[in-house]
């Protein structure tokens, strides 16, 4: 779809309190210092990775947070999407969703017109099926300085280093907290994303998102969908807890990994009842060419040779 991902807009709504900047970047500083002390809360909380995902108690705000919290099996259309009768470019592109053709946000209409896409890399090999690689260009998520449509996803110009920080894009007026998503590990990102916390090592085979698409067909085969939740905070002298940070930070939350592959059956059924069938096709159809070019040898000869035979009759 050309519009900022609604998808990402929900989930992340509910984590904006993993980091204390989400509240006070809302209310005044001086009232969340309050709120913070009362709650005996600390800038950062040791949670589980299901307590992330589906809910915990927060002390502060007093209510479930989750990054999927309380979307577990719950139904969030309806969507219209294109079928691409009357024009085969818009096929299963998103018209709306809940009736509304734009997200209910601050964005400008650019961010809304947007879309991602993917880059062919090159053919793989997938259970003995030739497919098109196609992954994320670094232009998705370059800085505004390289890439333009990317200016309105830059709002904190603090934590990007006025818009030249290249890897993550803020989607703050999406969620209306200081979240910023990115590739996982910071793949792609700047070098300053690297420093500041440990433990990251960016891995272009393990974190870049691709799609793998059988070329006559048409269909994605294998996809991995690869996404890091960042959260923003910095230095505050009005809150207590934020005294000793000395910079703005991106802390990694989690990354997601959802990727899908073929089986092994459904690899062989393509093989057999689709691709073996293609290629038989091929074969009949090289055959026709050649048996029609002889017919047409063989009739050349058979008409010289009748004219021949008139020529000696009439001799």
């Amino acid at each position: 779809s050309s519009r900022c991902i609604k998808e990402v807009s929900l989930l992340l709504n509910k984590s904006k309190s993993l980091v204390f900047q989400g509240v006070y970047s809302l209310i005044d500083h001086t009232v969340a210092n309050m709120l913070i002390q009362l709650s005996k809360a600390t800038l950062f909380q040791r949670r589980t990775v299901r307590e992330l995902l589906w809910g915990y108690t927060d002390p502060m705000l007093k209510s479930t947070l989750g990054v999927f919290y309380p979307y577990n099996n719950t139904f969030d259309g309806p969507y219209s999407v294109f079928t691409g009768k009357d024009d085969i470019t818009k096929v299963a592109y998103i018209d709306n969703w809940r009736v509304l053709t734009l997200l209910i946000s601050i964005l400008t209409l650019c961010c809304h017109q947007r879309s991602v896409y993917g880059e062919y890399e090159g053919s793989e090999d997938l259970k003995g099926i030739t497919v098109y690689r196609y992954t994320l260009p670094d232009s998705t998520f370059a800085s505004p300085t390289i890439n333009p449509h990317n200016k309105c996803y830059c709002t904190n110009y603090e934590a990007t280093k006025n818009c030249t920080m290249a890897g993550v894009l803020d989607i703050k007026t999406c969620t209306g907290s200081p979240v910023f998503i990115s590739l996982p590990h910071f793949l792609h990102g700047s070098p300053d994303l690297l420093e500041v916390v440990d433990g990251l090592r960016p891995d272009d085979v393990e974190h870049k998102t691709f799609l793998d698409v059988e070329p006559t067909t048409g269909f994605t085969l294998r996809f991995a969908k690869r996404l890091q939740i960042n959260m923003g905070y910095g230095p505050s002298k009005e809150i207590k807890i934020l005294n000793q940070i000395k910079h703005n930070t991106l802390l990694p939350i989690l990354w997601l990994n959802e990727t899908a592959m073929l089986d092994d059956e459904t690899a062989d059924r393509l093989k057999t009842e689709l691709f073996g069938r293609v290629a038989m096709l091929e074969v009949v159809q090289i055959s026709l060419i050649v048996i029609g070019a002889v017919l047409c040898v063989l009739c050349l000869i058979g008409i010289c040779v009748q004219h021949s035979n008139r020529r000696k009759i009439i001799a």
